[in-house]
């Protein structure tokens, strides 16, 4: 071989070796990669399969199963407009680089689903290729829906197609070049979607697989909890380490005990999950208030204690930004405490008091407590912005929970001066937000 040979045999195999090395940086560890266990095929697993509906439902017919499992999948909260026919698409999906909507699923057949076979229907979930073959983007969660089993998808398309059709088509979608070229999906794809079912490991309990299950494949809590990497797929080296979707914070949720939830008691972390409240950790609101609506509510009591067994498990990853300890109540009077930002406060005074209270423990309902909430206790005060703009619609134990949106009364300065009130008065550290910052906030709020 002659020498131009070997140094070009060379610099090919440096860069084959820069490629691969670059490839496995961006693409990182799978969403269970942290649990090193023995992992086995599902049809080779000993135990109790971690798939399908709980025990109850076993003898349940495939529409009443797939019905659970929608449930479970939070179809609902991204297929369904404001306003509009439940799964028929049309909700805006706001990204830097324009707006997605979500499409109809029912089974009408010239807007919705109804053509697709069962092969379509699992080449969508699982793959993120369409009927007509062209690519799905990722704001379907199909590198979380990938884990389902075939089974379950099919039990989903079953409910789905039971449903009554609705003439709905999506309105347009408005990406920007390159990112309204479909066609380059395919290689995104082929990075970030493993393609592959669940498989459970042999070394966790049978209620940890089920949790790994629902949290990863059905639920798919990574897709808003786990930080983005440069391509927008999820970065599983912090996974669970918490990340703002759609103009929300979703905080972190692995077994940290400061500023995740590795501190919560068990009983906490289930009514969260449950009911969307834990007291001296806050309510649920915006998308995590709809996935506890929608969702997680609708879960067996054995499923969401899994899911706790699971998070149980997960490495914690410390949220630099957030305190280790959650300011305690505020002073009883307003004169007290809080800033001096006297603009934020009349806001407040005007419109919050009344629920809320100057301690921050409310007297109304303790859903509107204040006084340990992640939301308040966050410095960037993502959460507490949105709260006011967009206000909460939720259904609680204690009855319905209604805080009304004040975006259109208030004008961004005011909502960033009451924000930043807040957050000083009742939370470890004052926010300091612009109008400019709410301005962006409600840009990124899907409507």
């Amino acid at each position: 071989m002659s020498a131009a040979a070997r140094i070009l045999l060379s610099v090919a195999a440096i860069v084959a070796v820069a490629l691969v090395a670059a490839v496995w940086i961006i693409r990182g560890p799978g969403p269970l990669d942290f649990s090193d266990g023995p992992k086995v095929a599902l049809a080779d697993y000993h135990g109790a399969s971690p798939t399908g509906v709980p025990a109850s439902l076993t003898q349940a017919s495939l529409v009443e199963r797939g019905a659970y499992l929608v449930k479970a999948a939070d179809c609902e909260a991204c297929h369904t407009s404001q306003g509009g026919k439940e799964y028929a698409g049309g909700l805006a999906i706001r990204l830097p680089f324009g707006t997605l909507y979500s499409t109809n699923i029912t089974p009408d057949k010239e807007t919705g689903i109804g053509n697709y076979s069962d092969q379509d229907f699992l080449n969508a979930v699982h793959r993120g290729i369409r009927r007509d073959g062209a690519r799905l983007y990722p704001a379907m969660p199909y590198t979380s829906y990938t884990y389902i089993s075939d089974a379950d998808a099919l039990a989903i398309k079953a409910y789905l197609f039971s449903l009554p059709p609705v003439r709905a088509g999506a309105p347009a979608n408005t990406l920007g070049f390159p990112f309204n070229q479909r066609w380059g999906m395919m290689f995104w794809s082929a990075l970030f979607n493993p393609d592959t079912r669940f498989a459970p490991d042999t070394s966790k309990s049978p209620e940890w697989n089920r949790g790994a299950y629902l949290s990863e494949a059905l639920a798919h809590c990574g897709e808003c909890h786990t930080p983005r990497n440069l391509a927008f797929a999820a970065n599983n080296r912090q996974k669970f380490a918490g990340a703002v979707t759609a103009g929300w914070r979703a905080f972190n949720i692995t077994s940290d005990k400061t500023t995740g939830v590795g501190g919560w008691r068990d009983d906490d972390l289930t009514a969260y999950l449950s009911i969307g409240h834990a007291p001296g950790h806050g309510t649920a609101s915006g998308p995590m208030g709809e996935a506890v609506d929608h969702g997680l509510s609708q879960l067996a009591p054995e499923d969401i204690r899994a899911i706790v067994a699971y998070l149980r498990s997960v490495p914690p990853v410390t949220s630099t930004d957030l305190p280790a300890t959650p300011a305690p109540p505020a002073p009883p009077s307003h004169k007290d405490g809080g800033t001096a930002d006297a603009r934020g406060k009349m806001v407040f005074e005007g419109a919050c008091v009344s629920c809320h209270g100057w301690t921050g423990e409310s007297a109304v309902s303790p859903t509107a407590t204040l006084t340990g909430a992640w939301a308040v206790n966050d410095p960037a005060a993502t959460n507490v912005a949105q709260i006011v703009i967009s206000g909460t619609k939720r259904n609680t134990p204690d009855g319905a929970l209604s805080m009304p949106a004040f975006g259109n009364a208030y004008s961004d300065d005011e909502i960033a001066a009451v924000a930043n009130y807040v957050t000083a008065r009742f939370g470890a550290k004052g926010s300091k937000l612009t109008a400019q910052d709410v301005a962006e906030l409600r840009k990124q709020t899907s409507q």
